[in-house]
């Protein structure tokens, strides 16, 4: 038995299919951690996510911001952007069903027993990993409630840039979703900074990376993420994996197998091209 922890997809189903045969998973002992966005800007996004689904058990995913904005739009708080691959799942006949099982999908995912942690963008660096956990499923209860039209309604924005554990439960959710699904970086003091998206190499270097920032509780939790396609080879960097290879960017698609932290990937054709603003 494997665990392949499966960078974005962003609507790239042909590429994840190549990378299922050249790890030659086998759907009857091996399992799949996605680290969200499966949908978006790519070619596939409606047959990604059916794809996903279908996996039942065999597969976990997290939710991404590409996952959070496409259930925005399905709620009616937000509006499809102008590279969007979004139309064909909001048309499709299974829309609903397919919306309500993603709406149901964790921020955050640990294995005890494989001693790993999943997530789309990173945890932040306040947290323990039981305050990340915690966190996490107050969001996911909100978001899997019988009114997700309020909370999609609340929780975009940039105004919950940093950890405050007496803020209003709202505001509490939205630094979550901050965090989980779109942090790369935090200044000293601790706020998340939500513009530089360059490598480490190229950023401001006033800003550090989440995973490096110093006292981070959960240093000694091993973490594979996504969400960072400009962050460089897929290696551990202070003990967390990024594994957003840029599939989407005509880059690669990268697996890495738990186990024994051996990575696969498969080369990708370009879908878009990334801006350089």
């Amino acid at each position: 038995m494997a665990t392949y922890a499966i960078g974005d997809l962003q609507g790239c189903l042909d590429p994840l299919e190549a990378l299922l045969e050249r790890v030659a998973f086998d759907p009857a002992r091996d399992r799949l951690w996605f680290v969200g966005d499966l949908v978006n800007r790519g070619p596939q996004s409606l047959e990604a996510l059916r794809f996903v689904r279908e996996l039942g058990d065999r597969a976990v995913t997290v939710l991404g911001n590409h996952d959070i904005h496409l259930l925005g739009c399905h709620y009616g708080t937000r509006k499809a952007r102008g590279r969007d691959t979004l139309a064909p799942i909001l048309a499709a006949d299974d829309r609903d069903e397919l919306l309500d099982w993603l709406r149901r999908r964790p921020l955050i995912h640990h294995d005890p027993e494989l001693d790993w942690t999943l997530v789309h963008a990173g945890i932040a660096p306040a947290w323990t990993l039981a305050q990340a956990i915690e966190e996490a499923r107050a969001a996911e209860a909100s978001m899997a409630g019988d009114e997700p039209t309020g909370f999609f309604r609340d929780i975009f924005g940039n105004q919950s840039d940093r950890w405050d554990e007496a803020a209003a439960p709202v505001d509490r959710q939205r630094f979550a979703i901050n965090a989980f699904t779109r942090m790369r970086y935090c200044h000293p003091d601790g706020r998340m900074d939500f513009d530089e998206k360059r490598p480490p190499e190229k950023a401001d270097p006033s800003l550090l990376p989440w995973f490096a920032m110093p006292g981070r509780p959960t240093a000694d939790r091993r973490i594979v993420f996504g969400h960072w396609s400009t962050l460089g080879p897929a290696m551990s960097r202070h003990n967390a994996w990024g594994i957003d290879q840029g599939c989407l960017w005509g880059r690669q698609l990268t697996a890495l197998r738990l186990e024994d932290e051996r990575l696969f990937a498969v080369d990708c054709p370009s879908q878009q091209t990334p801006r350089t603003d």
